[in-house]
């Protein structure tokens, strides 16, 4: 499909600089914000001790009283700050590989990235007995050399959207097997806390998760954001691409790149969380009616549906403290559901 180009373009008086507005886009992007606002708010107000709005501020600034400052700035302020950036970083990562693929199922969760920084996790929870900083870290490693393997097992003159995603599937399963072998391997109380991370939680998360995060999204955003246009060339094919002046190996090779650290990044902090990268572009697309999943409106639908989620299951289910990765995984499996029936029924595409 051809994308379709419309808005404004905005240009410097030299032309050395120029911006697309689409207005629908810029109006859905406000709507977002808005409503990620709004859930912020009552995230941050709810719960067992109920605050003000003027409360929670005067313990963000530092001039809130003991309990006050205590609730919101060491329990629920850093869980909804890392729930925010890593459905951003998800749906970012997600929204990039399945413009370079042109392919729904192109998603960090579906083609290997995630399993593969699960896999370096539980080695570190099983064989190593690592403690928190060393299970990212094992998670970060596990999830690139995973990218690597796909990347060059796809690579022939090049690397094709379809071969690298059946690629990645391949390795998924392997992981996803792997990793099964080394949960009946280890001992119970191991078992369990390998268990409890492949779920993917914010539950208990601190300044330290929100800080690696924040990190990744600072350095890595700019650099997909720098490569959007090359991204936006690319889905009209490669020699298309190419005539337009495009390095496609290379800055398909870095958008990979950016694509996969925004997926380890968010895995070590907060656990493989499904379908957050695949349903987040794909809803964003709809929204905004581009031709393709935008990076800006993936990353706020992502942080919206991802802290939005966190916030229902605080609501529903008060004392049992379930991971977000519930509310991912049964909102995920009914989208994906719905997917594919519609390319069943011959709605959806897949190229």
């Amino acid at each position: 499909m051809t994308p379709v180009v419309t808005g404004r373009v905005l240009r410097t008086r030299r032309e050395t600089l120029s911006l697309r507005l689409d207005a629908r886009a810029v109006s859905v992007c406000l709507g977002l914000t808005v409503a990620l606002l709004a859930v912020m708010a009552v995230t941050l107000t709810t719960g067992t001790y109920q605050l003000s709005i003027p409360d929670v501020l005067n313990a963000v600034i530092g001039q809130g009283e003991g309990a006050a400052d205590f609730i919101v700035n060491t329990l629920r302020l850093p869980r909804l700050l890392t729930a925010l950036l890593v459905g951003a970083a998800l749906a970012v990562s997600g929204a990039i590989l399945q413009t370079l693929t042109a392919n729904s199922l192109g998603s960090p969760d579906v083609i290997g990235f995630n399993s593969g920084a699960a896999t370096g996790a539980l080695l570190v929870i099983i064989v190593f007995g690592g403690g928190m900083l060393q299970v990212a870290a094992g998670a970060l490693i596990g999830a690139i050399t995973a990218a690597a393997l796909i990347y060059l097992l796809a690579f022939t003159r090049g690397v094709q959207g379809v071969r690298f995603v059946l690629m990645g599937i391949a390795i998924n399963a392997l992981a996803v097997a792997t990793n099964s072998y080394l949960i009946t391997r280890a001992n119970l109380y191991d078992a369990l806390t390998a268990q409890a991370w492949l779920v993917g939680s914010v539950n208990s998360r601190g300044w330290e998760h929100v800080t690696a995060a924040a990190l990744a999204l600072a350095v890595l955003l700019p650099v997909a954001l720098y490569h959007a246009r090359s991204l936006s060339m690319m889905e009209l094919g490669d020699d298309s691409a190419k005539a337009l002046g495009v390095g496609v190996q290379r800055s398909r090779a870095v958008l990979i790149v950016v694509s996969v650290l925004l997926a380890a990044f968010a895995t070590a902090a907060a656990g493989p969380i499904a379908f957050v990268a695949l349903a987040a572009p794909q809803l964003a697309r709809r929204l905004t009616r581009a031709s393709a999943p935008g990076l800006v409106s993936s990353a706020l639908l992502g942080a919206l549906l991802l802290t939005a989620g966190d916030l229902a299951i605080q609501q529903l289910f008060p004392t049992a403290q379930l991971p977000v990765g519930t509310a991912t995984g049964c909102i995920g499996g009914l989208y994906l559901i719905w997917l594919l029936a519609s390319e069943w029924r011959g709605k959806g595409r897949y190229t």
